[in-house]
C-alpha cells in the first residue's frame, strides 16, 4: 500500500515498488482514511509506504493507525521532512524505516528490498527515540483500534456527538471508548489524555518536547 497526498509522488513510489515486489498490486491511496478503508477491504499487505503528512493525520496519528489496522505488516514512512527528532520517533513507534522523497529511485528500490528481507532502514547515527516518544508509545499500545481513533479525535478537539457521528457509533460507546482509554492511560480525564499523546502528535521538530 502507498498512501501520499501528491500524484507525481505516488506515481513514483508505486513504480519503485512494482520493481521491487513485481508479483503484488500496489494499492495507491491520499489519505489515511482511505487507506483504513483498502485495509478493510483486502487482506493480506506485505509492505507499506506512508507519507508523514497527510490531509487527515497530525503529526505521528496516521502512522499509528495504519499501525493498528496493518498488524505486523511493515511500515515504512516517506517524507520530505528529515529532522533527526522525527527519525528518532518513527523508529521508537516500530516504523520499519524512514526514507527521503529526495533521494534517488534506485536507493528507494534497494530499501524497500531491505525492508521485505525483514529488516530495518534509517538513516545512520539515529537514536533510539526520545524517552518522552517511548512512553507515550508504551502508554497507547494496549489500546483497541477504536479507542485510538476516540483518541485522536480527542486530540482534534472534537466533541462526543462529533466523534459519535465520524465512528458510526453512539454517544454511550464513545462514553464507554473514554472510560477504557483514561484507564490504560493511567489519567483521570481529556486533558490529561492529550497531554500524553503530545510527543506522538507533534507536526513539526519545533512542536516535540
Amino acid at each position: 500500500m502507498l498512501a501520499d497526498d501528491h500524484p507525481l509522488i505516488r506515481e513514483g513510489l508505486a513504480l519503485a515498488a512494482r520493481v521491487a515486489m513485481p508479483e503484488l498490486t500496489i494499492d495507491s491511496v491520499g489519505s489515511i482514511a482511505e487507506a483504513e478503508a483498502a485495509i478493510a477491504r483486502h487482506k493480506g499487505y506485505r509492505l507499506a509506504l506512508l507519507d508523514l503528512i497527510l490531509p487527515d493525520a497530525r503529526g505521528f496519528s496516521g502512522f499509528l493507525r495504519l499501525q493498528h489496522a496493518l498488524g505486523d505488516v511493515p511500515i515504512v514512512i516517506v517524507s520530505a521532512r528529515q529532522q533527526p527528532e522525527l527519525v528518532e520517533a518513527a523508529r521508537a513507534l516500530g516504523a520499519a524505516g524512514y526514507l527521503s522523497k529526495a533521494q534517488p529511485l534506485d536507493e528507494t528500490l534497494a530499501s524497500l528490498r531491505t525492508v521485505l528481507a525483514g529488516k530495518t532502514v534509517f538513516p545512520a547515527g539515529i537514536g533510539s527515540g526520545r524517552p518522552e516518544t517511548v512512553a507515550a508509545r508504551q502508554r497507547i499500545s494496549e489500546l483497541s483500534n477504536a479507542q485510538l481513533r476516540v483518541l485522536m479525535a480527542l486530540a482534534d478537539g472534537r466533541l462526543n456527538k462529533q466523534i459519535a457521528g465520524e465512528l458510526g457509533v453512539t454517544e454511550a460507546t464513545v462514553k464507554a471508548h473514554m472510560t477504557a482509554i483514561f484507564r490504560k492511560l493511567g489519567v483521570t480525564n481529556r486533558t490529561q489524555a492529550i497531554l500524553a499523546m503530545q510527543p506522538l502528535l507533534a507536526d513539526r521538530p519545533d512542536d516535540l518536547p
